[in-house]
């Protein structure tokens, strides 16, 4: 037999043999949906990717959207794991399994060419209801102040209401205000913009853009850990009931000492802290 035509035959074989493996490698593969809160989104990556490498017959696909879709696919079995940044209204959490993961400080940010740097939790308010409109009257810069703020269902955007603006019923935030649908194109805008002002995730936070510290307290582990910094709230997984499975395995694997080091590694605030 000819020598080329018998090596032929034999790669033809080992790709056969190959392809029947990676399939049946692939049929015991088990995914765990995740989606939900952009503020979590990169912690829940970091925690699924040191999960996978624990568990290759284990994929976590992790997607954003905001906390009002991390609620709604928990609730319709969308997602296996629904992330949420800020707590559920009682009407949404029916049937679902709250785990709270971390905690997270909202981190009001201006341009670095900014020269403010401290605001109070009034002057805050005040910027971002419109009442104050000029850096000049809180603090050294000048210039028409561009608020930029999430959309609505957005759990920071929730938590910053409920913290600063004194909740559902209290001051609304300035209605001509720039609406962004994401941390990152918060991040993006504060960035390109002088005298632009918004609020984002501690666990997001870069040198792109200025933190301002609240009532004189900078935003830190140490100070979300042991409330003293005041714009806090919760990360949280929800399922539809009690979670089995891997996706128990998983949640497990978060909330232990490996997990919730991930988690501080991440950015956020973990809850052993």
């Amino acid at each position: 037999m000819n020598s080329k035509y018998l090596i032929g035959i034999i790669v033809a074989i080992i790709v056969i043999v190959g392809a029947y493996f990676a399939l049946a490698g692939s049929s015991n593969q088990q995914t765990i949906q995740i989606a939900g809160s952009t503020s979590v989104q990169p912690v829940a990556e970091k925690l699924a990717q040191a999960y996978m490498q624990k568990h290759p017959d284990v994929k976590i696909n992790v997607q954003g959207g905001g906390t009002s879709v991390g609620i709604t696919s928990a609730q319709q079995g969308t997602a296996d794991i629904g992330t949420a940044s800020s707590k559920p209204k009682d009407s949404d959490a029916q049937g679902l399994v709250q785990t709270q993961i971390a905690k997270d400080g909202i981190v009001v940010v201006v341009n670095n060419a900014n020269k403010i740097s401290s605001l109070t939790l009034n002057q805050t308010k005040d910027i971002f209801s419109g009442n104050v409109t000029d850096w000049s009257k809180v603090g050294d810069s000048s210039g028409t102040i561009s608020v930029i703020t999430r959309e609505d269902g957005s759990g920071t955007r929730d938590g910053f209401q409920n913290i600063v603006m004194g909740g559902k019923n209290g001051t609304p935030i300035l209605k001509t205000a720039i609406v962004q649908s994401s941390t990152e194109a918060i991040l993006q805008a504060v960035k390109g913009d002088p005298n632009a002002i918004g609020y984002i995730s501690l666990a997001s936070l870069s040198g792109d853009v200025k933190a301002v510290t609240i009532n004189g307290v900078t935003p830190s582990e140490k100070t979300v850990s042991d409330d003293t910094y005041k714009i806090v709230r919760p990360f949280i997984f929800l399922t539809k009931g009690q979670p089995t499975g891997i996706v128990k395995d998983f949640i497990d694997f978060t909330m232990s000492p490996e997990g919730q080091t991930i988690v501080k590694q991440a950015g956020a605030v973990p809850m052993n802290s």
